[in-house]
């Protein structure tokens, strides 16, 4: 029988401390995926059950059906299932109220964007769903989504377009504008947004630019919850754990953070019940899980990918390399200005034993996706500040020829992957036919909007990952690992 109600479950599985169908929507979330269930909508049900109002959540995938087939036959209903070193314990979430998709339920994803009772939009789409010019900081016109909602903007696929739209109608129709919140890995993440509505409206709805840039709040977030994706021992656990078939059950650590500017013209929920740190400026914050959790994260996915290590988990039972990832929290907490109450030494201690959690099984090559998005504020920025501050380069260097390395596209046993990178194949003509690791690594520096002047102009970087990248292919990825953790 499958999940559709609160009725039944066990008593060792938590539910919402309140009445689901009491509470409205007011939330509109774009890119209704796992970290979402895990982080957001579930700080949405504590805060539900803490001060209660209506704010529940409309969820939005803007292509993949599955999301909706998902939660529309449970009503919105799922497991959350948190595991730590310690065990693990499953919670039905109930903040979820609607779920569709943005090609066959266009009028009710329109509909709810331009509501009146809608007061926020968060959006947790991955870096490279923006279309975001690293550049500019305006759209990337390359972008498919940007692409089609440049030249149709009555009809938008992406998020600025949807954004933009339902700012304008809102507007016209006399509706206060809703409060815009990214929680995805990007550096300012509100203000770069709001950099991207901007421009997109410069080109297609002028007379809407000087009020996105001053009438819509963009608060800046920094999110963190290690959250695998979702697998079929996913769906048999929660079905184990509550007696019910879960095919939206989603599985995530036990940490969960959230550091939120507190810029809510509209109101918001009390996220502050689940933990929620609100403050005057999370960039200190962002920076620090950005340069140390998904740093080391990067340059542990590229390099035990092609060390043979399926997990994050196996990656820290692998001695060598998981000195590795100690050595590169160290060498990004030393970019870093002192952050007041942060102690970035236990801050890197307690992401190694997240890292360790041997019941996450979060996938190295789910990690390793996305790297020319990535890249740019998780090791070049660090490695930028390590240049200024005259600190060692090589944790940087290493890095970065295991993302090259990975960027060949193939194992050590001759077998082709694909990159899942939205420059795949701008990488692999980069690269196709150089043979000499000075001249790979030449060929991917030079790759326009990617490295950042003090990088591309560094002889001695350049120099240094081309050493460290030489010896992962005439000597393998395990070897080149333990050749540099016993430097």
């Amino acid at each position: 029988m499958r999940l559709t109600s609160l009725e039944g479950l066990p008593s060792s599985v938590a539910r919402p401390g309140y009445t689901p169908d009491d509470h409205g929507v007011g939330i509109v979330h774009l890119g209704l995926g796992a970290f979402h269930k895990a982080h957001q909508a579930a700080a949405t049900d504590a805060a539900l059950a803490a001060e209660g109002g209506d704010w529940r959540i409309c969820g939005v995938s803007l292509r993949s059906l599955e999301p909706a087939a998902q939660l529309t036959p449970q009503n919105g209903l799922y497991t959350l299932i948190e595991r730590s070193a310690e065990g693990s314990n499953a919670r039905v979430i109930g903040s979820v109220a609607q779920a569709f998709c943005l090609g066959p339920d266009r009028a009710e994803v329109l509909g709810a964007l331009t509501a009146p009772e809608t007061r926020i939009v968060s959006l947790t789409v991955t870096e490279k769903g923006y279309g975001l010019s690293r550049t500019t900081g305006g759209v990337d016109e390359a972008h498919p989504a940007i692409a089609h909602d440049l030249a149709a903007p009555g009809a938008p696929v992406g998020v600025a377009g949807l954004l933009v739209w339902a700012l304008k109608a809102r507007h016209a129709a006399g509706t206060a504008p809703f409060t815009v919140l990214c929680c995805d890995n990007l550096p300012e993440n509100g203000r770069l947004l709001r950099s991207l509505l901007v421009d997109f409206a410069r080109r297609t709805a002028p007379e809407m630019v000087e009020f996105i840039a001053t009438d819509v709040a963009f608060p800046s977030t920094m999110v963190d919850r290690i959250t695998p994706a979702a697998t079929p021992e996913t769906l048999a656990a929660a079905q184990e754990m509550t007696g019910y078939r879960d095919e939206a059950a989603v599985e995530t650590e036990a940490f969960t953070q959230w550091v939120i500017e507190d810029n809510f013209p509209t109101g918001r929920p009390a996220w502050e019940a689940a933990g929620a740190m609100f403050v005057e400026d999370v960039r200190p914050y962002e920076e620090m899980k950005l340069r140390m959790l998904n740093g080391a994260h990067s340059m542990l996915a590229y390099s035990g990918f092609l060390a043979g290590h399926r997990h994050v988990s196996d990656v820290m039972q692998d001695a060598p390399l998981a000195a590795l990832v100690r050595r590169q929290l160290a060498a990004a907490a030393a970019t870093m200005p002192a952050l007041p109450g942060v102690d970035f030494a236990a801050y890197a201690e307690a992401l190694c034993a997240r890292f360790a959690n041997p019941h996450l099984k979060h996938q190295t090559y789910q990690i390793a996706m996305d790297g020319t998005e990535k890249l740019p504020q998780r090791i070049l920025a660090p490695c930028v500040a390590a240049i200024s501050a005259g600190q060692p380069l090589a944790p940087f260097a290493f890095a970065l020829a295991a993302w090259i390395r990975y960027a060949l596209g193939q194992t050590e046993a001759g077998e082709a992957y694909a990159l899942r990178d939205p420059r795949e194949e701008e990488l692999r003509a980069a690269v196709s036919g150089v043979e000499g690791s000075e001249d790979i690594v030449a060929r991917l520096v030079a790759l326009p909007g990617l490295f950042p002047a003090p990088l591309a102009e560094s002889t001695a970087l350049r120099e240094a990952v081309a050493e460290k990248l030489q010896t992962m292919r005439t000597q393998g990825m395990a070897a080149a690992i333990r050749a540099e953790a016993s430097v």
